[in-house]
This record gives structure tokens, sequence and C-alpha cells, in this order.
């Protein structure tokens, strides 16, 4: 009876080892593809095709890459927009959920489903509408003034109505801001602070903890981990946007390395895009994250097995 349990774990342990095994080719083999692309040269590129073979001029390919295209500046502006984009999701979802779980809110559960529904209206979906706000972020104030008739009465006094213009395409805010508009941080701190005891807060309260302190002081060092985890996942979704960044920002100066990663193909029918130095942009772009990745990915399990106590 021993021999056949001890056999069965073999047979799942071999079969998990295989799953394993080919999990991490189907991963790892898209990175080996583009490394072993992004070291080849533009002419053997076009000569020979896709070589499965290593070539020796990655590093001038990188080297092309920083003094022949934007990509630099648009890792920083990647940088910029994925850092803004994680702070503000963060402070957001905090004081969101701060205020859900320990205010008594008479109408928190319609709240947390109107936040919820968010998550249903991704800001791919509602694209069009977000650029007809951005590119004139005070068109809700003319609409309110031509509703009431304000803007009739002043056409009759001043001879033209108002027409208020602010643009924030081709800007952070611009981009950062409607990526905001999302409840997935709000419902992973607030599955914490859920698990929280109730008398934790009239324990501050004794100690003469207000909600302020009690927010900054205990409830704060609390979420730290879910906050960190939360951070980091923010930060890639931040750097892996591409349709808003594409449509937010027009000029090169501002747009991502995503965005400019895409505009390395060539415009032209019939020239051979440069797949090296794409390859090798990409090589570049994905440092970051893989890096993220690879040395927080602890922080990432640690608060979401926190969230879902």
């Amino acid at each position: 009876m021993s021999g056949d349990i001890v056999e069965n774990t073999r047979g799942i342990d071999r079969t998990a080892g295989i799953v394993l095994a080919l999990g991490l080719l189907f991963i790892l083999g898209p990175l080996v593809f583009t490394l072993i692309t992004a070291s080849q040269s533009y002419d053997s590129f076009v000569r020979s095709g896709i070589s499965p073979v290593p070539g020796t001029h990655l590093i001038e390919n990188i080297r092309r890459l920083f003094t022949t295209t934007a990509i630099p500046a648009q890792v920083v502006n990647s940088f910029i927009v994925a850092l803004m984009v994680a702070g503000f999701k963060c402070a957001l979802a905090f004081v969101t959920a701060f205020g859900l779980v320990f205010f008594r809110v008479r109408y928190a559960g319609i709240v947390f489903a109107v936040l919820m529904g968010t998550v249903l209206l991704p800001l791919d979906l509602r694209v069009v509408t977000t650029y007809q706000v951005v590119s004139n972020v005070a068109m809700p104030v003319n609409g309110l003034l031509n509703a009431t008739g304000i803007n009739a009465m002043i056409a009759a006094f001043f001879g033209a109505p108002v027409d208020l213009q602010l643009n924030l395409l081709d800007s952070y805010p611009g981009i950062v801001l409607p990526a905001l508009a999302t409840g997935t941080g709000v419902f992973m701190i607030r599955q914490f602070f859920r698990t929280l005891p109730g008398d934790l807060v009239k324990a501050a309260q004794m100690d003469g903890a207000g909600w302020f302190r009690f927010m900054i002081d205990i409830a704060l060092p609390l979420a730290r981990t879910n906050l960190t985890a939360l951070f980091i996942l923010m930060f890639l979704g931040g750097w892996t946007m591409y349709l808003w960044p594409l449509l937010a920002s027009s000029t090169p100066a501002m747009q991502t390395a995503v965005v400019g990663l895409a505009r390395l193909s060539p415009q032209g029918d019939g020239q051979v895009p440069d797949y090296p130095l794409i390859m090798a942009g990409a090589v570049v772009v994905s440092i970051l994250p893989l890096l993220m990745i690879a040395f927080l990915q602890r922080f990432i399990v640690r608060g979401l097995t926190l969230t879902e106590k």
C-alpha cells in the first residue's frame, strides 16, 4: 500500500515537472527569440531572415536605439506615467477603502458597486468619450452654461457666449488622469480593511486617537504590504498601457516607450522593418518590468494573500 502511494506521488511529481517545463518554455520562448533577433545585424536579417543562432550585434543595436530613436526619452515618459498612475491609484484606493469600511456611509454598498462597475468599463472601451473630455476638460462647464441659459444671457449682453477651452492632450495629466478611473485598487484595500478587528478602532479611540491619526498611524502601516503589492501591479499596468497613450500623445516627445516601440516599424509599403532594432527596443523597454517581477514578486504574493484572508 505504501509503495503504491510512493509510486503515485512520483507520477504526480513527473507530471508536474513536465507541465512546469512546458510553462517555462511557453514563457521564456518569446524572450529568447527577442534576444536572438536583437543580436542580429539588419543586413544579415534581410539576407537570411530569422536565425536560431545568436548574433554579435546586440550592443550595436542598443547603441543605435539610443542614438537614432526617441526611445530613451520615451522610457522616461513611461516611468513618469507609470509612477504617477501607481501612486495616485494607491492613494485613492487607500482613502476610499478607509472611508467605506470605517465610516458609517449610508449608501456604502451602492458606492462600492459603482466603483466595481468601472472594472467592467476599462479605459479601452470608453476611449472615444475620454478623448473628447480630455481634449477639453471645460466641456461640462460649457454644457452647464448652455443648459441653464446663462450662455444665452451672456451672448445677449456681450455679443458672444462663453466657450472655455482647456486641452490636456500631449501632457502627463492628460495621460494619467483617465487611467485612474478604476476600482480595482479599492477592492483590494477594502478586502484587507474588512479583515481587521472592529475593536481596533475602539482601542484607538480610547487612547485619544482621532480618525486621521488612526488612518496614518495604524491603518496605513497595517496596509503597507497590500499597498506595495497594489503599487507594483498598477505600475506594471501603467508601463504597458498602449491604446490611450497612443491617442492622448501625438508627438514623440510625449509618447510612452510602448507607443514609440510600435512606431519603429516603417510606415511605407515594401520596406523591410528593422526587426533587430525593434527587438533591441523591446529588450530595453522590458528590462524594468522584468526586474520588478523578478525581485518584488514576493511582495505581490504576500499582498494578495493578506487581501484574501
